[in-house]
C-alpha cells in the first residue's frame, strides 16, 4: 500500500496546480490526506457511497470518488468545489493515484519475486512466468552483491545503495534478513570481473564515507540466466561468511578467489577434528604461543624465507633457526619444507574455522 505520506505530496501537488481541495480516506472514512481547505466528510456518508454501486456522486458540492487497486475498493477520494473543475480535477487526481497504485504493486511484486527468487522459493517454470508479466529481462548477464553493515536493519546505507542503483529498473536493491543489503545487479556484455570489483569498491568507498559504516562487501560469479541468480545469491553469502574466517582484515571477498579457504569452510566438523588429531596430536595451533604464532605468520608472509623473516622481526636468523627447530620437534613437521609448511598452514586455517563454527553455534 502507499504511504499517506505519498498521498498528502500528490493531492498537495495537484491543488497547487488546479486550486481544487482534496481528500483521501479510507473505506471506513478515516482520513488518509487532505489539503488545508478540504471540507469536513462524516464516516457516515462514506460508508453510504462504499455500499452504493456507483463509482462516483455527489453530494450536495462535495463529489465522491471511488479509488480501486485491481478491482479492489482501496481509497475513497473527495474533490470540492461547486464548479465543473472540483468534479473533472476529482477524476485526474482517481487517474493519477491508481496509477500510483499499479506502479508501487508492481515495485512490490518485482521486489517480492526476487526474494523468492534468490531464496529459491519457486519452481523454476514459476520464475520464468512472473518475470516476464514484471517485464524483467530472463537471459542478462548479472552479479550479486552482499553489503553487511556494522549495525542491524542499517537504513542509511541501504537508502545510499537505493540511491545508486535502485533509480535503475534492471537493478534491485533488496533483503532477506536484517544484517544486509543485497544488490542484484545487471551487467553488459563486455563488463568483467575487473569491473564488478570496481563496483564493489566504489560502494564500500561510498558507504564508509556517507553512511560512517565499515562495510564488508562480498559478490559471487556472473551468471547468465535468471534461474541462477541464485546461485550467485549463495556464492557471496559463503565468500561473506569464508571471508570472515580466513580473511578478516579484506573488506571485499569475492567468490572465485577465495581458493583452499572456500574447501576447508565446507568440510564436516568431525573430519576438521580428525585432521587436527591425525597432524598434531595432543598439541594443535591454537595451544601455540604468541611469538611462535607471530613468527609462522610472518614467515608464510615471506615464502618462507628465513633471512627476509629475521629481518622483519628484527632477530638474528639463527633465531630464527632455532625457533624453526623448536616447532618440529613439538609437532614433527618442519615448514622450511614446502609439503610441511603446506600442512602447518592448511591446519592454522582449519583451526580458524573450527573456532569460527563453534562462536556461530
Amino acid at each position: 500500500m502507499i504511504s499517506s505520506q505519498i498521498l498528502q505530496s500528490t493531492i498537495e501537488e495537484l491543488h497547487t496546480i488546479t486550486h481544487v481541495d482534496f481528500r483521501i480516506t479510507d473505506t471506513d472514512g478515516n482520513e488518509v490526506a487532505a489539503t488545508v481547505g478540504a471540507a469536513e466528510v462524516s464516516p457516515e456518508a462514506v460508508s453510504q457511497f462504499v455500499d452504493s454501486p456507483a463509482d462516483s456522486q455527489v453530494v450536495q458540492d462535495t463529489h465522491f470518488f471511488k479509488v480501486f487497486d485491481d478491482k479492489k475498493l482501496e481509497y475513497i477520494l473527495i474533490s470540492g468545489g461547486k464548479t465543473e473543475d472540483a468534479y473533472m480535477m476529482g477524476r485526474v487526481a482517481v487517474s493519477h493515484v491508481q496509477n500510483l497504485i499499479v506502479a508501487y504493486r508492481e515495485r512490490y511484486d518485482r521486489n517480492n519475486f526476487i526474494q523468492n527468487l534468490l531464496l529459491d522459493n519457486m519452481l523454476m517454470v514459476d520464475v520464468y512466468n512472473r518475470a516476464k508479466k514484471l517485464h524483467i529481462d530472463t537471459e542478462v548477464r548479472r552479479i550479486v552483491y552482499l553489503i553487511e553493515t556494522k549495525t542491524e536493519k542499517d537504513s542509511t546505507a541501504k537508502e545510499i545503495v537505493k540511491g545508486l542503483f535502485g533509480s535503475q529498473p534492471q537493478d534491485f536493491v533488496t533483503e532477506v534478513d536484517e544484517k544486509s543489503i543485497i544488490l542484484v545487479q545487471e551487467l553488459d556484455e563486455k563488463d568483467t570481473y575487473d569491473d564488478v570489483e570496481r563496483t564493489a569498491k566504489m560502494l564500500r568507498d561510498m558507504l564508509n564515507t556517507e553512511a560512517m559504516s565499515n562495510v564488508k562487501i562480498a559478490y559471487g560469479t556472473i551468471v547468465k540466466e535468471i534461474r541462477q541468480v541464485s546461485r550467485s545469491y549463495k556464492e557471496a553469502k559463503m565468500a561473506l561468511d569464508v571471508g570472515k574466517i580466513f580473511y578478516e582484515e579484506k573488506q571485499i571477498v569475492a567468490y572465485n578467489t577465495l581458493g583452499i579457504g572456500r574447501l576447508i569452510y565446507q568440510l564436516p566438523i568431525p573430519l576438521c577434528q580428525m585432521f587436527m588429531k591425525e597432524v598434531f596430536g595432543e598439541e594443535t595451533p591454537d595451544t601455540f604461543d604468541e611469538e611462535i604464532i607471530t613468527t609462522i605468520n610472518k614467515f608464510f608472509e615471506n615464502s618462507l624465507n628465513v633471512s627476509e623473516t629475521a629481518r622483519q622481526l628484527y632477530i638474528h636468523r639463527n633465531t630464527l633457526v632455532y625457533r624453526l627447530e623448536k616447532l618440529e620437534k613439538s609437532t614433527g613437521l618442519d615448514i622450511r619444507v614446502f609439503d610441511d609448511a603446506l600442512t602447518f598452514k592448511i591446519a592454522m586455517m582449519v583451526v580458524s574455522y573450527m573456532r569460527y563454527m563453534d562462536r556461530e553455534s
